[in-house]
Order: C-alpha cells, then sequence, then structure tokens
C-alpha cells in the first residue's frame, strides 16, 4: 500500500523549509491573498490559532514592516518568527480575557484562521470540532473587524459549510467558499472567504 503524503515532506513541505516558513500552510494564505486580493498595505491583521508561524510569517513579510500583526494560539510561535510590528498573545480564543487583549490591538483589517482541531480519525467528530472553531472565528470576524475588511478560515468539508455560509454573507458583502492548490489531495480541509464587511 502506498504510503499517506502526510509521512513524507512534499513538493509545498520542501518550498516551505527553504524559503524560511514554519509549514507548508503558508501557500494556502498566498493564494487565497493572490485571488482575493485580503491583505492591504499598513493593515491591522488578526491571525487566530497562529501557532507555528507561517501565516504569521507571510502576513509580516507582506506588511514589510507597516501596520501590525496579533497573532493568538495556545502554543507558542517558532522561535524565529518575530518582528517589532507582530504582538504574539498565547491562550485560549474561547476566553474572555483573551478576547479582551485581542480586541485591545484592533479593530482589524483582516482576520485570518488556519486553526485546525485535535484530529481524532472520527470525520464526524472532527468536522463538528472543525466547525466549532469556525464559529468562533466568525465572531471574532463579526465584532473585530473594520467595516470593509475581509476575513479567510479553514473548515473540515461537510462542516455545515452552507450555514455558515450563509451567516456569514450577513456579515460581508461576498462569502464563498474555496480549495487552494496547496491542499493535500486527499485532505478534506477547504476555506471560506468573507470580502468586504457590511
Amino acid at each position: 500500500m502506498a504510503a499517506n503524503s502526510y509521512e513524507k515532506p512534499d513538493y509545498w513541505s520542501r518550498k516551505a523549509f527553504s524559503e524560511g516558513y514554519p509549514a507548508r500552510s503558508v501557500y494556502k494564505l498566498k493564494e487565497i491573498d493572490e485571488k482575493f486580493g485580503m491583505i492591504k498595505k499598513n493593515s491591522t491583521v488578526l491571525d487566530l490559532g497562529a501557532s507555528p508561524g507561517s501565516w504569521t510569517t507571510f502576513l509580516l513579510r507582506s506588511l514589510d514592516g507597516k501596520g501590525k500583526v496579533v497573532s493568538c494560539d495556545l502554543n507558542p510561535l517558532a522561535k524565529d518568527v518575530k518582528a517589532d510590528n507582530l504582538i504574539f498573545i498565547q491562550g485560549d480564543l474561547n476566553e474572555n480575557e483573551i478576547r479582551e487583549s485581542i480586541k485591545k490591538e484592533g479593530p482589524f483589517d483582516l482576520v485570518v484562521c488556519d486553526a485546525a482541531p485535535l484530529t481524532t480519525g472520527n470525520r464526524v467528530v472532527d468536522t463538528a470540532r472543525s466547525q466549532g472553531l469556525v464559529k468562533m472565528a466568525i465572531y471574532y470576524a463579526q465584532t473585530m473587524l473594520k467595516p470593509g475588511g475581509n476575513f479567510a478560515v479553514k473548515i473540515f468539508q461537510n462542516g455545515d459549510q452552507q450555514n455558515l455560509l450563509k451567516m456569514m454573507r450577513e456579515i460581508f458583502q461576498t462569502a464563498k467558499g474555496f480549495k487552494p492548490v496547496a491542499c493535500r489531495s486527499e485532505s478534506f480541509e477547504t476555506y471560506l472567504i468573507g470580502i468586504n464587511k457590511k
């Protein structure tokens, strides 16, 4: 039987390593930004579930020393993910204290979330957990994004996407699903994109 592609570095993993990113997930954000124009100059950006820091690193490089990136995760960022315009908040995104700390750094031009739940191997359980993370991220987008702001969040497919997109269409001018090329072929993850907060 062929080895699972998660066990060996693929093209995207090798590329990430060579370009100084902690993980291959960076190319998903890069593709989302190229397609939807998410990252604007001098933006204040919130990266939810940021560890080990690939998306944070890409955001910092895109902003080129301007604006600000606020990253939050239960786990620390990789040691070399640092910048003068980076604020890292370690903690649980569902806790009021963490929410308040993040809110003080906003409002934000862009909220991104590449967080994945701890997976069990049970697709029903994992999808439900992913859906919970998406709802949490939507809460942050709804309460902390500036008007005109953008949003991107990872979801496991079959995670009630249509209802979540319906919820997002109440908040954004445009809301749609998008699966970047850098997602592994066997992965059932995709992304929900919100453009131009009302």
